[in-house]
């Protein structure tokens, strides 16, 4: 492993809880660590744990954001590390041993999940390189045209920024290219006849009805997809701007970059309660059963506890992530799954249930290797996690002005924590037609999910596509189960009833 600038005691804590690591089977690129004052830590905290990215006012109100909430003794960053190879990490200047140790601990099963997890894999390995040159690249821009036209721009790609194809990695679609121009011009259909035939008795026999029929239909379905612009609809919008949006080369350029470092940062969005429990799962291993001293336990167990602490209203993912694969690995050390154990109707029996297989630690590598959130969630959620963890779904009640429990179902648990990872909670939008009739508007259609989209969020999504569209926007969502269509020419909005 490479050596680090840490000083001579954190270098030998490191090194001691690398082995550590290293023993239970962890697999982790190789990491370095640097400590940080606070003011430092945040700064890097507010560019997404790179150290240099372009300027933009943005990383600025994070900065703001984060180090008011630790001055205030409202939040602290006990630990940050991001994905590349060698991975970096970043260590709090001033904090107790115990706690970088914790940190480190953490650091390895992050770095193991970046590592080993099929989400990642197409991930840039190099980003930290990559986002000094998107630094440069925008630099320069900003040089050439003003920082006030380049921020402006900037502003305008990042509220798009979650218009991608999360999935786009790890499945082939339909390429969001085509070579039908954005305006097209009306073509004669030619009509098919078939065969030349000189003796008109012999036309049917030479050029069946049916045969003819069919022809037709075939040239039609042809002339409705070369008209059809694009031929599939597009999820990764910003690829199909890229692609077709009269653009400059600078604009071209800074909508390239936010689309890349959104493609970078997708996975973790994708992972945060495995990969957050993992981290904490093994940070708990190395340090009570390897690293800890005897006057360490009360420190750690406070810093822990504040890790995996719940509050009313939101969801910890530490808390969600480690109970779950501590529960996974007890069912597979006892042999609570298969068909015997789900048919078994007697409860005291499953509580019982014990096969001594002792493959709990297998299956979380193996959990650890294979899924996301949505597909870990879904498989091994079970009802009996579910009144253990005290879960619940919650509303607010306008009456009493407050929010309350909503239901204890297992079903509604499950589907409620599901509907909020699929997409990141996002609707989904696609590009339906690049060329709405004919006149090179942009057709965009809203997967209607249950849930309608927020109108003011709608209508600036529209104004910032149109921006860099140039052509009139149009947006095919629901309102009350009724079907409307939002367009905006980049002067005044209009909705008509579908």
């Amino acid at each position: 492993m490479k050596k680090t600038r840490l000083p001579a005691d954190l270098q030998a804590a490191w090194e001691q809880i690398e082995q550590y690591a290293l023993d239970y089977g962890l697999d982790f690129f190789p990491i370095i660590f640097e400590v940080l004052d606070y003011k430092t830590l945040y700064e890097v905290a507010a560019m997404g744990g790179f150290p240099i990215r372009y300027p933009h006012w943005r990383f600025g109100m994070e900065f703001d954001q984060l180090s008011k909430g630790y001055t205030y003794g409202l939040s602290v960053i006990y630990e940050m590390v991001i994905n590349t190879n060698p991975s970096y990490a970043y260590l709090l200047e001033g904090n107790e041993m115990v706690t970088q140790k914790m940190v480190m601990a953490h650091v390895t099963g992050h770095v193991d999940f970046f590592k080993n997890n099929m989400w990642f894999a197409p991930t840039n390995r190099k980003m930290l390189d990559e986002m000094a040159n998107h630094a440069s690249r925008i630099q320069r821009l900003i040089n050439r045209y003003s920082y006030e036209m380049v921020e402006d721009f900037i502003d305008v790609c990042l509220s798009l920024e979650n218009l991608i194809d999360y999935h786009a990695p790890y499945i082939r679609r339909p390429e969001a290219q085509t070579t039908a121009p954005i305006v097209a011009k009306e073509e004669e259909e030619t009509p098919v006849e078939g065969l030349k035939v000189e003796r008109s008795y012999m036309r049917n026999y030479i050029n069946p009805p049916e045969f003819l029929e069919q022809q037709r239909k075939k040239q039609a379905e042809e002339q409705q997809k070369a008209r059809r612009f694009p031929e599939n609809p597009q999820k990764d919008i910003l690829l199909f701007l890229l692609n077709y949006a009269p653009l400059e080369r600078w604009q071209h350029s800074i909508l390239e970059i936010i689309r890349d470092e959104a493609y970078y940062y997708a996975p973790q969005g994708m992972t945060k309660i495995m990969n957050e429990g993992w981290a904490s799962y093994w940070h708990s291993q190395i340090m009570t059963q390897k690293a800890l001293t005897d006057s360490e336990v009360i420190s750690f167990a406070d810093h822990h506890a504040g890790v995996v602490a719940t509050s009313p209203g939101r969801l910890n993912p530490y808390k969600l992530g480690l109970e779950l694969l501590r529960n996974i690995e007890d069912r597979w050390n006892k042999g609570k799954f298969g068909k015997e154990y789900e048919e078994c109707d007697d409860i005291q029996a499953k509580r019982r249930w014990d096969k001594q297989l002792g493959l709990g630690r297998q299956k979380l590598f193996e959990v650890r290797k294979l899924y996301n959130d949505i597909t870990f969630i879904d498989e091994f959620l079970t009802p009996e996690f579910a009144i253990e963890q005290k879960l619940f779904t919650y509303r607010y009640n306008r009456n009493h002005d407050m929010y309350e429990i909503a239901s204890r179902e297992f079903k509604a648990i499950k589907e409620k924590l599901l509907f909020q990872l699929t997409n990141f909670g996002q609707p989904f939008i696609y590009v339906e037609d690049g060329n709405y009739n004919n006149r090179g508007e942009l057709y965009l259609r809203h997967r209607h999910e249950g849930v309608d989209l927020k109108q003011d969020y709608a209508r600036d999504t529209l104004r910032n596509i149109q921006r860099i569209w140039s052509r009139p926007v149009n947006l095919e969502t629901a309102v009350e189960d009724k079907k409307i269509l939002i367009s905006f020419d980049g002067s005044e909005f209009k909705e008509r009833k579908l």
